[in-house]
């Protein structure tokens, strides 16, 4: 149940992210950075850390109690989004392969830090080792997936191309996470614990995570659904304006319905 709950919240972090990248390529100015914000929250935010939070709660050992450290698990949620951030700033103005494979490798190598620091958050009676195969194949496709987004980022358009592409991305996130976990292995303390150790438990950090991720499906919902021909409008030149102005032409939204000429503008005069 767990891996399924954790793709499917990647699944959607990932087609929120792509969707606003895609307006961040359309745009210029404020609004840019408006959907480029939101695209590294949807995209560093849910589909990886929401998505590693998640299936951690199925990651027991028997007879010993996990705790999480607080501080090292928001530092783990803030490194994919900074970091998601970052790339996508380096690929949305200027989208070549050498910047493509860059960032690829910046957010793949961001995934696999937010993935070791919050298995770090993790306070037990034992310690833990990692399998180094498959801490680096995990490391392999988090680049490769990271590169896949970004290009997928840049490049694809409409909503059946992005939720293929969330889809694909959500699998191999995913991947990143249970190939890590399957090389990590615990050794139990020699003694017997007397308390559980320090930190909280899972559950009582997933409260103040559902209700975020609600707030962020909430508000990234409400602005997908304002559409953007209205930031497209005010990203125009005053050239292409005046131009249109000239031709005749009036602007037609995405959704198909016509800006109809004011009385007065030059439009309406001429096909009165």
């Amino acid at each position: 149940m767990t891996p399924s709950i954790a793709y499917a919240i990647s699944a959607v972090g990932a087609f929120l992210g792509l969707s606003f990248a895609a307006r961040a390529r359309r745009t210029t100015g404020f609004f840019r950075w408006q959907w480029q914000a939101l695209a590294a929250l949807a995209l560093g935010g849910m589909a990886v850390w929401a998505m590693h939070f998640v299936a951690m709660l199925g990651f027991t050992i028997p007879g010993t109690p996990l705790r999480y450290d607080g501080l090292l698990t928001a530092v783990s949620g803030v490194i994919p989004i900074v970091v998601a951030a970052l790339a996508l700033q380096l690929v949305l103005r200027t989208a070549t392969a050498v910047r493509v494979l860059a960032s690829g490798l910046l957010l793949g190598v961001g995934i696999v830090a937010m993935h070791h620091v919050g298995v770090a958050a993790m306070n037990l009676h034992g310690t833990l080792h990692h399998d180094p195969f498959t801490v680096a194949l995990s490391a392999v496709i988090a680049v490769v997936a990271a590169t896949v987004a970004l290009w997928c980022a840049v490049q694809l358009s409409g909503p059946t191309a992005t939720v293929l592409a969330s889809l694909v991305l959500a699998g191999a996130v995913t991947a990143t996470h249970y190939t890590s976990m399957a090389g990590t292995h615990v050794v139990p303390a020699d003694f017997t614990p007397v308390a559980a150790p320090d930190g909280a438990k899972a559950w009582d950090l997933l409260l103040p995570v559902i209700t975020g991720l609600f707030v962020l499906l909430l508000i990234c919902s409400l602005f997908l659904l304002l559409g953007d021909d209205e930031y497209e409008r005010g990203n125009r030149s005053p050239r292409r304006a005046t131009e249109e102005r000239e031709a005749g032409e009036t602007y037609t939204p995405r959704h198909g319905v016509p800006v109809v000429p004011r009385p007065g503008d030059d439009v309406w005069t001429r096909r009165r």
